[in-house]
C-alpha cells in the first residue's frame, strides 16, 4: 500500500499512486461511458471558438459556477461584526453548515452560527417550535448579547414571519422580552451575499434605532461593506480615521473576530461594534457606506431618519482614496495630515517606478460589483487595461456605473463590463479574447489552468492560499500591498517566460 504509518502522504500526492490510478482508470470505463480522447479533445478545442462563446453567453436556464453566495452568508457574516452576537439561522442545518465552512475556509478562523434546524415536519407545519427551542438553547449555551436572526430557502419558501415567531418565542420565554433580537428575511433564492448584508444590517439598525428620537451630533459611521480583506482593511480604516482625528463608529467591524490569537483562551466572541454605539449611531451627523452596492437599502434608511449620507465603491489605489479623505475631511471638519500626505505620495512614487511593467496589461476582473469597478479604477491608474469586467450580482445600474467609469480614461476604450454572467461565460471570453491576467477569488483558478491566464487573488473567497486577509488592501498603505502583489505576478510570468535554458532565456533578467 501506498499509505502507511511511516509514509504518510498528502491526498495530493495520493491519487498518483499506482493503485489509486488503476481504480480511476476501471471507474472511468465502468462508469462514466466515458467517450474517445479524441472526442474529448475536439469538444474541448470547440469550447474555445467564437462560435461556442455566442451560445455560451446566451445562455438564460442555467447558470454555471455563479461568481456570489447566498443571502444568509452575508447575514452571518455581517452578524459577526457585532459585540458578542451569536448568527441564528432559520433553516436547515446543512444551509448554515455551508456558511460557517464557507468563511472559516477564508478566514482561516472558527466562525460561530447556530441554526433553528428545520426538517421535513417543520417544512409542512412552520419553524415556529424551532425557533422557540432554537432561541432557548442559543441563550442559555453561548450565552451572547445579541442574536442576530435571518432566513433560508425553506423558511422563506413557506412564508415563516421572524418577527411574530420572535416575539412568540419571547412569551414563551426562550429570551427575555428585552433581549436583543434583530432580525432580516434573507431568502436564499434571490440576490447574492452583498444582498443578505445589506438586509442584516438594516435590521440591526432598525431594531435599536425605531422608535426613536435623533438628536444629532458630531460622530461619524462608517459601514466597510461585505469584505473578506476586513481584518486588514477594517484597521487600516481606522488608523485613518485616528490619524485624521475623527470621532467615527466603524458599524459592523469583524476584524478582531475573524484575527483571534492563539493564546491558550477560546474567543467565541471578540471585539465587534459595542451595541451601545450601535443604537447611538443614530445620532451621528452622517454616515459613509465603503461599499454602495450592498448598503443600498441601509442608506435608504439611514437616510430616512435625517442622516446625511455618502457612499463609495471600495476604496482602492490614489484617486479613490482621495475622494475618501476628502468626504470625511469635509464632513468632520478635520484636516488631512500630513503623514497621509506623505503616503499618498509614497504610493504614486511606487506607481511609477514600476510604469513600464504596468502599462499595457490587460486584465480580466471578476467578483462583487464593488470590488470589480475598484479594482477596474486602480487597473487604469496603472495604465493596465480592464478588458472583461464581469460581476455575477451586478444589475443594469452597475453596468452603467461601470460603462461611465470605464469611458472616464483611455485605458477603458475596449472594456466590456458583463453584469449577470458566471465563470463559464468568463471562459470563453478569456479564450475569445485573451487577456494578460485574472483578477478575482480562487474559484478563478478553473480559468487559470484552462486558459493559462495567471490568476491574482485579491477578494473573498480565497481558500487555497493563506493571511491574504491580514493585509489592507484600501487607503494609500493599502495601494502599495495591492500594487505589490499585482507585480509579483507580473515578474513570475516573466520569469516563467523565459525559463528554459538555451531557449527562452534570452532575457532572463535578474534585475527588472
Amino acid at each position: 500500500m501506498p499509505q502507511s504509518a511511516e509514509k504518510v502522504l498528502d491526498h495530493a500526492k495520493l491519487f498518483h499512486e499506482p493503485e489509486y490510478q488503476e481504480m480511476l482508470a476501471r471507474k472511468r470505463d465502468t462508469f462514466e461511458c466515458p467517450a474517445s480522447a479524441e472526442a474529448v479533445e475536439a469538444q474541448r478545442e470547440y469550447t474555445k471558438t467564437w462560435g461556442y462563446r455566442e451560445k455560451n453567453l446566451a445562455r438564460e436556464a442555467a447558470v454555471i459556477n455563479p461568481a456570489k453566495a447566498c443571502q444568509p452568508l452575508g447575514a452571518v457574516f455581517a452578524a459577526a461584526g457585532f459585540e458578542k452576537t451569536m448568527s441564528f439561522v432559520h433553516g436547515s442545518q446543512g444551509c448554515v453548515a455551508y456558511y460557517r465552512s464557507h468563511l472559516s475556509r477564508h478566514f482561516k478562523e472558527p466562525a460561530s452560527a447556530v441554526s433553528s434546524s428545520m426538517t421535513e415536519d417543520a417544512a409542512v407545519f412552520g419553524g415556529l417550535n424551532n425557533m422557540i427551542d432554537g432561541l432557548a438553547n442559543t441563550y442559555s449555551l453561548y450565552e451572547p448579547k445579541m442574536i442576530a436572526v435571518s432566513t433560508t430557502c425553506m423558511a422563506e419558501v413557506i412564508g415563516d414571519d421572524l418577527k411574530s415567531f420572535i416575539q412568540n418565542a419571547k412569551k414563551k420565554g426562550s429570551v427575555p422580552e428585552e433581549y436583543d433580537v434583530p432580525f432580516a428575511h434573507t431568502p436564499a433564492f434571490v440576490g447574492s451575499h452583498v444582498d443578505g448584508y445589506d438586509n442584516m444590517i438594516k435590521g440591526v439598525l432598525d431594531h435599536f434605532w425605531a422608535g426613536k428620537e435623533r438628536k444629532a451630533g458630531d460622530t461619524i459611521n462608517i459601514i466597510p461593506g461585505f469584505d473578506g480583506f476586513c481584518v486588514g482593511n477594517n484597521r487600516e480604516y481606522k488608523r485613518i480615521l485616528d490619524l485624521m482625528g475623527v470621532k467615527y463608529t466603524l458599524i459592523q467591524d469583524a476584524s478582531d473576530q475573524f484575527d483571534t490569537p492563539s493564546d491558550g483562551h477560546f474567543r467565541m466572541y471578540s471585539g465587534g461594534t459595542t451595541l451601545a454605539d450601535t443604537e447611538a449611531a443614530l445620532n451621528a451627523k452622517a454616515t459613509v457606506s465603503l461599499q454602495a452596492w450592498c448598503t443600498r437599502k441601509t442608506l435608504d434608511y439611514i437616510g430616512e431618519t435625517g442622516q446625511e449620507t455618502a457612499s463609495f465603491h471600495y476604496p482602492l489605489g490614489v484617486a479613490a482614496t482621495d475622494e475618501l479623505l476628502m468626504k470625511i475631511s469635509a464632513l468632520a471638519g478635520v484636516a488631512i495630515p500630513e503623514q497621509l500626505t506623505l503616503e499618498r505620495g509614497r504610493l504614486i512614487d511606487a506607481m511609477a517606478d514600476s510604469q513600464a511593467y504596468l502599462h499595457g496589461k490587460k486584465y480580466a476582473i471578476f467578483g462583487d460589483p464593488d470590488f470589480v469597478q475598484a479594482m477596474a479604477r486602480f487597473v487604469m491608474e496603472t495604465g493596465g487595461e480592464p478588458t472583461h469586467c464581469l460581476a455575477t450580482n451586478g444589475t443594469k445600474a452597475w453596468e452603467e456605473e461601470m460603462r461611465t467609469l470605464l469611458a472616464s480614461s483611455p485605458f477603458g476604450g475596449d472594456a466590456k463590463v458583463w453584469g449577470g454572467k458566471d465563470l463559464w461565460a468568463l471562459r470563453s471570453l478569456m479564450l475569445t479574447e485573451p487577456v494578460d491576467f485574472l483578477i478575482g477569488s480562487s474559484y478563478g483558478k478553473y480559468l487559470e489552468r484552462d486558459t493559462g491566464t495567471p490568476l491574482i487573488r485579491l477578494t473573498f473567497p480565497i481558500f487555497d492560499r493563506h493571511h491574504h486577509h491580514r493585509f489592507p488592501l484600501v487607503g494609500y498603505q493599502g495601494g502599495l500591498r495591492l500594487l505589490t502583489t499585482i507585480l509579483d505576478k507580473v515578474f513570475d510570468k516573466l520569469d516563467r517566460d523565459s525559463e528554459v535554458p538555451a531557449k527562452t532565456d534570452i532575457s532572463f533578467d535578474l534585475t527588472r
